[in-house]
């Protein structure tokens, strides 16, 4: 649903007279440390049992785990029990779970169910405003929403095309550009940096009739090559990491990967292209991860997923 934030509730009902029906809601991000990161993972009886049964809980830890009776706690369970988990004596609180531990909220099912939530969610690698509402979610559904997520907001970026005003004067002129990347015409393929910020860059190339490339691709239908629009976004990602250190002039940039390369309409002699790239993952000794789109005439012409890295002239 819409909020200004990001919030989260969930909404527990195992249909079990013990564990009843709980609910848990996060307002702030912020309270999560305090009010949601140490809720204790959950289970009952019967499952415990089930594991004893096929020897598969010599790992587990009734100091770290809450676990609700749903069943008659038989002697020779309670012997097993004991013996796993290294205890003198387990018995039955009045409240319905082990005597292994205390609550930490009465709602701590919940709690660590919106935990789960939480950390599913931050698999789609976006910040979220919004509120979740999370009817008896476990890992499958929230992984699977989290895939979906991801998949609308790929697209909506995809399809969200920049719109810059030419007019003025860019960030970075041909001149500066030329600062920065160790490329020369004619295989300089970026003319203006329009934005630039630690994870992003937007750069632009106006394509003209006498660009080299068109000599031999076609001279009678002119079309630019997708190679070299790949290197163009390339080119921008170049810009973006070789800002991260003193003496760009020092380093030169390299191909590492190209994954999910796409071509959706053709570039002509005429078009503007901007590009935009984004960063998948922080840079990390000079490895440049990122997402990059080319756009002309107010639609997509190219997208692929970038890797390179910059490395010093010897």
């Amino acid at each position: 649903m819409p909020a200004q934030e990001y919030q989260v509730t969930t909404m527990v009902d195992f249909g079990t007279k013990v564990l009843g029906t709980q609910n848990a809601t996060l307002n702030h991000i912020s309270d999560f440390k305090e009010e949601i990161s140490s809720a204790r993972t959950f289970s009952f009886l019967h499952e415990i049992e089930t594991l004893l049964e096929h020897d598969l809980i010599k790992g587990g830890d009734l100091n770290n785990a809450i676990v609700y009776v749903d069943k008659e706690l038989s002697e020779s369970t309670t012997e097993k029990l004991k013996k796993a988990f290294n205890k003198d004596d387990i018995k039955i609180k009045p409240n319905g779970i082990l005597d292994n531990l205390e609550l930490h909220w009465a709602n701590e099912a919940a709690r660590h169910k919106l935990l789960d939530v939480i950390g599913d969610l931050a698999l789609v690698g976006t910040r979220i405003r919004g509120k979740v509402i999370a009817n008896k979610p476990g890992h499958l559904v929230n992984t699977t929403f989290a895939k979906k997520l991801a998949k609308i907001i790929k697209k909506e970026k995809r399809n969200n095309v920049p719109v810059y005003d030419l007019s003025q004067p860019p960030l970075m002129d041909i001149h500066k550009i030329m600062d920065i990347l160790p490329h020369r015409p004619p295989f300089l393929l970026v003319d203006r940096i329009l934005e630039l910020s630690d994870t992003h860059v937007v750069g632009m190339k106006n394509v003209t009739m006498n660009e080299d490339f068109f000599v031999g691709h076609f001279p009678g239908a002119p079309v630019m090559p997708g190679v070299l629009q790949i290197e163009a976004m390339a080119q921008c990602g170049g810009v973006l990491v070789l800002s991260t250190v003193p003496d760009p002039e020092n380093y030169l940039t390299y191909f590492m990967k190209m994954n999910n390369v796409k071509f959706k309409q053709k570039v002509l002699p005429g078009d503007t292209l901007i590009f935009k790239s984004e960063l998948v993952t922080p840079i990390r000794r000079g490895i440049c991860h990122m997402q990059a789109y080319a756009y002309a005439n107010g639609k997509i012409v190219a997208e692929a997923e970038l890797m390179a890295q910059i490395s010093k002239v010897k």
